[in-house]
């Protein structure tokens, strides 16, 4: 199957200035949410920015990574500036050698996790449209000096998140044909031509797998001679267990940096829904007696430390250590983790899916009373008055079936990454290899579990239904 040679769709999608035109209705909003953030109402319900923010956008980014692929980075409203800047500016340095990495984006996306909870931002109308407003900032600052795009690849905490969700997605961008590319002299997938330019993220179609780094763009599909670059069917996951070397990237046992950006995304996932439960109060409230202080950035950074850093580093070492001394591996230890470490990301996604599709049903009719009001607020009464008391998009008993569901998905999607990967590794001694990771993943399920089970605070709603 492939999507480009769907009726209507696939004419469009080949069209060059399609990604522009699906640009543009989102940056008209984000431009609303920018105005309605620093002007409308402070508290965070009846706020556009907070509502369309942390409900809808987030909800919807996860349904779309699951049902298509990375369809936000595709029609991404930041590039949209940038695009324009650079018919006037064209970049003039290559991005630092030492930083073509994920450690950046990794201390990005933990220090979000981090700044979103503890200034709780889903309240703070004002300063989600700051962080709204700097999307736009900071690629037309870093990518109208740097070549390629390297905000989307070494900085973006979205495009990451999107990058490790889509690895479950069932539509990838790659070559119908790989006899054709490999008479191709010019390369124009990557190098670019007078029609389009190439990859930006340095993707050479003929070596590039699955869509860790694809942001979508078509780039290549629009530049490529032979239309010989489509948005075909894969198998979920399936790049999750490959052990070939890729184009961008190499190999994913080579990198430290995505393994731990793996890991980050997971264990973040339990910390973000932890945050929203309310034994993180009594947590927090234990930690400021024993360290006598009332500062709440300490009791924080005490659990963020312990829920990033520490824990995952014992638990994922341990499940190295014991895998590798049951089969009788050599390899180095951070070796063994940074190879199965993968295993346990489609269970990350399941947790994140899990936890934005409790707020996305719960909240989904949030945003009628909200634009409501503003109307009402300018004199525009023919909405009616607010209606405050909408419910959740479905019964509110739905909702633990559907959070356990995508429990279940990832847990599953998880044990079959790791058969594949000890069945590859060690054909005779899988099943040592299994077993240790097949508990941390069952561990992690139970926590994720536990977390359903507490009662979840119904940010950016007024009434959860």
């Amino acid at each position: 199957m492939d999507v480009l040679a769907w009726p209507l769709v696939g004419p469009f999608l080949r069209w060059r200035h399609a990604r522009t035109v699906m640009q543009l209705p989102l940056f008209a909003v984000a431009v609303f949410m920018i105005w309605h953030g620093f002007t409308g109402p402070s508290l965070g319900p009846k706020n556009i920015a907070i509502v369309f923010t942390w409900i809808h956008y987030r909800g919807f980014v996860i349904l779309a990574l699951l049902l298509a692929g990375n369809l936000f980075c595709m029609a991404c409203p930041f590039m949209l500036p940038r695009n324009l800047a650079r018919r006037v500016f064209s970049p003039r340095w290559m991005w630092p050698a030492p930083l073509r990495n994920k450690w950046l984006a990794v201390g990005v996306f933990g220090a979000f996790l981090f700044v979103y909870e503890y200034f709780d931002l889903w309240a703070l109308p004002f300063w989600t449209a700051v962080v709204i407003l700097l999307y736009f900032t900071l690629p037309l600052i870093l990518d109208g000096m740097f070549r390629g795009a390297p905000f989307c690849k070494y900085v973006c905490p979205i495009g990451q998140f999107n990058f490790l969700a889509s690895t479950v997605s069932p539509l990838e961008v790659k070559v119908r044909e790989p006899e054709i590319c490999a008479h191709c002299t010019t390369k124009d997938c990557i190098r670019g031509n007078s029609n389009a330019r190439g990859c930006e993220l340095w993707l050479f179609q003929p070596r590039k797998v699955g869509n860790l780094d694809c942001t979508f763009c078509l780039d290549c599909i629009h530049a490529c001679p032979y239309d010989n670059v489509g948005i075909q069917a894969r198998v979920p996951g399936e790049e999750l267990w490959s052990h070939v070397w890729r184009s961008g990237i190499g190999r994913l046992v080579h990198r430290p940096d995505m393994g731990f950006l793996g890991l980050l995304f997971t264990f973040g996932a339990l910390l973000n829904a932890f945050g929203m439960v309310s034994p993180v109060y009594a947590l927090e409230a234990w930690l400021q007696g024993v360290m006598r202080t009332t500062a709440e950035w300490a009791a924080l950074g005490v659990i963020f430390l312990v829920g990033l850093i520490l824990e995952p580093a014992v638990l994922v070492m341990g499940a190295a250590w014991l895998s590798r001394r049951w089969s009788g591996g050599e390899e180095r230890l951070l070796r063994v983790a940074n190879r199965y470490v993968w295993s346990i990301v489609p269970l990350g996604i399941g947790i994140w899916a899990a936890h934005y599709t409790f707020h996305f049903i719960a909240g989904f009719w949030a945003f009628v009373p909200v634009i409501q009001n503003t109307l009402w607020e300018w004199g525009l009464k023919w909405l009616g008055e607010p209606r405050w008391n909408l419910g959740p998009l479905v019964p509110m008993g739905w909702l633990f079936p559907v959070e356990l569901g995508f429990l279940l998905l990832g847990t599953v999607g998880s044990l079959i990454t790791l058969y594949q990967m000890s069945v590859s590794d060690f054909p005779d001694k899988w099943r040592h290899v299994f077993a240790p990771w097949a508990a941390l993943i069952f561990i992690i399920l139970g926590f994720a579990i536990w977390l359903l089970y507490q009662p979840m605070e119904m940010r950016g709603m007024i009434c959860g239904g």
